[in-house]
């Protein structure tokens, strides 16, 4: 299972995921392969005997992962790698290759097979030589530099700075490292969104057939987008990391034997970049109903009208609509009170503008940032009601664990949010829309029996449609479709050692 800044070293609902199947599944094992920003030194999560393997890849850390973790190779072997002239190998070999690579970002029309081909020749190149070497050779800067410079001009658009190159170069060079860093070998791969991470996956594929699942949560192309065009980049590194992201994409998409989602909207965003619809299936999320059940509200917040939340502090949760939101509400019950739980550090410069948020909007005795919590099942019953405002999600488990409690749920309309909660369980809002949210709120809060309705109603949806066995029953059955498919491969899969001499 390839997944990236997530599980088993972050918190979140793609690791809450992840973590169900690790723990749930029978008859397989699961050898992770996690792509981080830098190196985490211990798991968040207790893994379970299933998981059997474990390659952490940090990719923007000061050293290179070689350096810090030791891999199928030897240290003599990077070492030997070190101490090889690489001039000629560079200028014969791998400049045609970064010239095609460079290509295909700045294509009008991307062929998916040519990036494979580039990625796979890459990836042979970088078993004989070394990858931080080659890539931050002189010739390669020069070569990255002319190319780019021809597309500019060629298109008559704003001009690059000498920085905006030195980032783009930083991002190929980042974003391809694990190309350098293998899969275990594995019968399925399972991939946890449509990125950077496929790479290698791609690259095992091609050496041994392996099937390829991949789980989309919130549409990866989609969310990049979203990032991208709110950062403060210039045009030009806009432009470059969406061609590069919208690249990977579609090669992830056309080499997987399976598009497993979340939900029935991202199919539309999947089309968009090349699936094919014999490829697409839905499986909802599950949770442990008999975990996240009814409770009574603790006594110290009876009386008090209460929100809660499950989030993690960043841009896509759209934490600061929510602060509004509360500014909404205050103004009809002025002891309200909303408690988030969720990491707090995730992006500290997004935090710090939520704080001085509730501080100019007077709301320090009414918004409350409580960090982590490590029993979900016990924070949903604080409140009347539970929020949720997402710009994008896929299918949140805040939902349905909400639900699962009987809280009902206002939340944004976003992603496959519409596909678990109906109106019999709770109020859909619009994205970034403070006082339709606020509003949303309050009708619940004035509304005892339509409140206590809906929470009803959500218990009674997550038993029938939503609960972990049904997930995992799902989960297995595709598994073992595919490891059969596997099985068959096996017979035709030419060795290692004899593909490593091409």
């Amino acid at each position: 299972m390839a997944l990236e800044g997530t599980y088993p070293f972050h918190g979140g609902g793609v690791s809450t995921w992840a973590h169900i199947l690790c723990e749930k599944i029978s008859g397989y094992n699961f050898e992770l392969y996690s792509v981080n920003a830098v190196f985490e030194k211990e798991s968040k999560y207790n893994l379970t005997e299933a998981v059997s393997g474990l390659t952490q890849v940090p990719m923007w850390y000061a050293l290179e992962p070689r350096e810090i973790i030791r891999f199928n190779d030897t240290y003599c072997d990077f070492v030997v790698k070190k101490e090889l002239d690489l001039s000629n190998a560079i200028e014969t070999d791998f400049i045609p290759l970064f010239i095609r690579l460079i290509n295909q970002i700045y294509s009008e029309s991307i062929n998916v097979a040519e990036f494979e081909s580039v990625i796979i020749e890459m990836w042979y190149f970088f078993q004989k030589n070394d990858y931080k070497l080659s890539m931050k050779d002189p010739l390669v800067w020069e070569t990255f530099k002319e190319e780019v410079l021809k597309y500019i001009e060629f298109h008559k658009i704003q001009r690059a700075t000498l920085l905006d190159l030195t980032y783009a170069m930083r991002w190929i060079y980042h974003f391809l490292m694990p190309i350098s860093i293998d899969f275990p070998r594995t019968t399925i791969i399972h991939l946890a969104l449509s990125g950077f991470v496929a790479i290698p996956a791609i690259i095992q594929k091609h050496l041994y057939n392996t099937p390829i699942l991949l789980t989309e949560h919130g549409v990866y192309i989609r969310e990049r987008l979203l990032a991208i065009s709110q950062s403060d980049s210039s045009y030009f590194l806009k432009d470059f990391l969406i061609r590069f992201s919208e690249c990977a994409t579609r090669l992830a998409y056309n080499k997987s034997d399976i598009i497993m989602s979340v939900n029935k909207f991202n199919f539309k965003w999947e089309r968009m970049y090349g699936a094919r619809d014999e490829q697409l299936r839905v499986v909802y999320n599950g949770i442990d109903h008999m975990r996240f059940i009814p409770r009574e509200k603790p006594a110290e917040l009876k009386g008090i009208p209460t929100v809660v939340a499950m989030a993690r502090i960043f841009e896509l949760k759209d934490i600061l609509t929510m602060v509004k939101s509360c500014k909404v509400v205050k103004d009809v019950f002025p002891n309200i009170q909303y408690r988030i739980y969720g990491e707090n550090n995730a992006v500290p410069e997004y935090t710090l503008k939520c704080e001085k948020l509730i501080e100019e909007l007077d709301l320090k005795e009414n918004f409350l940032l409580l960090g982590p919590h490590k029993f979900p099942e016990k924070v949903f019953c604080e409140g009347d009601m539970s929020i949720l405002t997402s710009i994008s999600e896929g299918f949140p488990y805040t939902i349905i664990e909400s639900m699962s409690c009987a809280i009902p749920v206002v939340s944004t309309d976003v992603g496959g949010v519409a596909e678990a909660l109906n109106e019999e369980c709770g109020i859909l809002c619009k994205p970034k829309d403070a006082n339709d949210i606020g509003q949303a709120v309050i009708k619940l809060l004035q509304n005892e029996e339509l409140r206590l309705q809906m929470a009803a109603n959500s218990r009674k949806r997550v038993e029938d449609f939503f609960t972990i066995d049904k997930f995992i029953k799902q989960y297995e059955e595709i598994y073992d479709e595919l490891s059969i498919k596997s099985s068959y491969v096996e017979q035709n899969v030419t060795s290692f050692s004899n593909k490593i001499k091409r």
